[in-house]
């Protein structure tokens, strides 16, 4: 199959030869037509700190390639900055960003019949749409994650891009002065790689370690230091040895393997956005999943990792600890791992975890002891209720306060609720509700982390509850629920919430309810009307009318008719 790919392009005759001269142009040889093409799609950008050491990276991947007798051909995507974008309108770009990255890679790959695909990425979305592409096209692939940035320093306090999030709230609330809040954000983020704590993008970069698309160790690396260019090498040369053997993604995502990742997410507390993400992925790769796999999976896995938003510590430390295969090795000494999985070099997942301990190191605290862990339960719950019939996600680790129940505080956006915090407008047993902020009504699905980080920054992060059918960032924590489904645009429940009615969030019994009648909520129902689309032309507008339920993972193509 990659000789036939290749040879639509470079086919030697009379037929091919402009083809041929064009290469030519770009550095081929005539020993080169005889090698695999390899595309090399490189996220890099200055956009970002996550994205901006990118570009040797690229160079690194080139050199293994070539290395191992391939013929690279870079190209590159995009990326948005979920953290510099946050609480504002260029946040509705974020998730969107996902599948124009998808689209971008299985645009350039196919349209070059490139033999397999060595992806690049940084910030949250690159993984994901670059996993989307890579199990659309289902050409011999891996992943390269641009790196982990390393903590940022302050009074002997390691900091994260959420730190200075939080610390907007603290000076709102007077917990802090106006010098302090400018400390901490001029040393939150020291230099290149992405949010150092347990956040999406080092959520996704750990799964897709676990799930077999990329090299072993390579989640949790320093974006600065000289491994991850070593690293980024051996992946080239593990993904010309792929096309030989036409190992491709389909082969590597698997029903067994996406739940290895969604295992390691668990333990490591990551992002819910992974629920998301994953969804979406197994879609592309025609695998079968639920958003209630993932409540079945937490109820078996503990979390064992102490990791930040709700830890002490970030991925470099992590990774200094053993990294995700150490996590896996004792997933898998308790059976809760599949060990048969192939991953992109060919070995299985046991193969590699071989020679790992089950047990993780004494002189380190990030991984805690199989019998002494940070949670009994895994830490992404699926709700549901009469709010949200067909699920909301909810991250259950790091709150005091199970369950709360309360007035709503209704808002129709997110700048709205966050003015409501500054301006001290919220008090202890408050439930908030930020809708019109789904998939489709956002459009885009914005993160929440500038009002999450308020009420936290105000101390109200045990006594205030909110629910939104928007996302949080992975470095949210606290009493809060996303991606509640159906969303309000189109008629969701949340949408019939009227300001001071009851609403339930239960963490333990994984439940979401309005204590509301259901005679009640069907004349809201008969005088509800959708509101007006926020746009009518562009890529957010196009987004819009495509995308599915955030149940569903908010992918574009599921209800396609030809």
């Amino acid at each position: 199959m990659a000789e036939n790919r290749r040879s639509q392009i470079i086919t030697q005759g009379v037929q091919r030869s402009p083809n041929r001269a064009m290469l030519r142009a770009v550095g081929f040889t005539d020993a080169d037509f005889n090698k695999p093409i390899v595309g090399v799609s490189s996220a890099h950008s200055t956009i970002t700190p996550c994205n901006m050491g990118i570009a040797p990276l690229a160079e690194e991947a080139q050199n293994g390639i070539r290395a191992a007798g391939g013929m690279p051909q870079m190209f590159g995507t995009i990326t948005v900055s979920d953290g510099i974008s946050m609480g504002t309108e260029g946040m509705k770009y974020s998730l969107v960003s996902r599948d124009v990255i998808a689209d971008s890679i299985e645009t350039a790959c196919n349209a070059q019949s490139m033999d397999g695909v060595l992806a690049i990425g940084g910030c949250d979305k690159n993984m994901p749409g670059a996993m989307i592409a890579m199990a659309r096209m289902n050409i011999p692939a891996v992943f390269v994650y641009g790196g982990t940035i390393k903590p940022g320093h302050l009074d002997g306090t390691d900091l994260t891009i959420v730190s200075s999030f939080e610390a907007v709230g603290q000076h709102s609330a007077g917990r802090i002065d106006e010098s302090m809040l400018y400390a901490i954000e001029r040393n939150a983020c020291p230099g290149a790689g992405s949010c150092g704590g347990m956040f999406t993008a080092n959520t996704m970069s750990s799964a897709f370690e676990a799930m077999g698309m990329s090299l072993m160790y390579s989640s949790t690396m320093s974006a600065e230091d000289d491994e991850k260019a070593e690293n980024t090498q051996l992946a080239g040369k593990a993904l010309v040895e792929a096309i030989r053997a036409d190992r491709r993604p389909r082969d590597i995502i698997t029903r067994k393997s996406i739940e290895n990742a969604i295992s390691v997410i668990m333990a490591v507390g990551g992002s819910t956005n992974a629920v998301l993400h994953f969804l979406a992925i197994a879609h592309s790769a025609g695998v079968p999943l639920t958003i209630d796999d993932f409540e079945t999976i937490r109820a078996r896995v503990p979390v064992i990792c102490d990791l930040k938003p709700s830890g002490r510590f970030v991925a470099t430390n992590l990774h200094e600890s053993g990294g995700i295969p150490q996590v896996m090795k004792m997933l898998l000494a308790h059976d809760l791992l599949h060990d048969d999985c192939i991953t992109v070099t060919g070995q299985t997942i046991g193969e590699l975890l071989k020679d790992i301990p089950s047990e993780p190191r004494a002189d380190q605290e990030v991984i805690r002891p199989w019998d002494n862990p940070m949670y009994a339960e895994g830490h992404l719950g699926i709700l549901k209720g009469n709010l949200a019939t067909e699920g909301a996600v909810a991250k259950l680790t790091g709150i005091k306060q199970r369950k709360i129940t309360g007035p709503a505080r209704v808002f129709e956006s997110e700048e709205e609720c966050l003015n409501a915090i500054l301006d001290g407008q919220i008090i202890a047993g408050n439930v908030i509700v930020i809708r019109y902020e789904g998939p489709k009504g956002g459009p885009g699905m914005r993160e929440m982390l500038a009002p999450t980080s308020a009420i936290i920054g105000a101390g109200l992060g045990d006594s205030v509850g909110l629910i939104t059918d928007g996302r949080f960032s992975g470095g949210t924590y606290g009493m809060v629920v996303g991606h509640v489904a159906p969303e309000a645009y189109v008629g969701g429940t949340i949408a019939l919430v009227q300001e001071g009615d009851t609403i339930t969030i239960d963490a333990d019994n994984r439940q979401l309810h309005l204590h509301v009648s259901d005679e009640e909520l069907a004349q809201r129902r008969v005088q509800w009307k959708p509101p007006a689309p926020r746009y009518t032309s562009g890529v957010l507008a196009k987004y819009a009318s495509l995308v599915s339920s955030s149940s569903l993972g908010a992918v574009t193509d599921r209800n396609l008719h030809l």
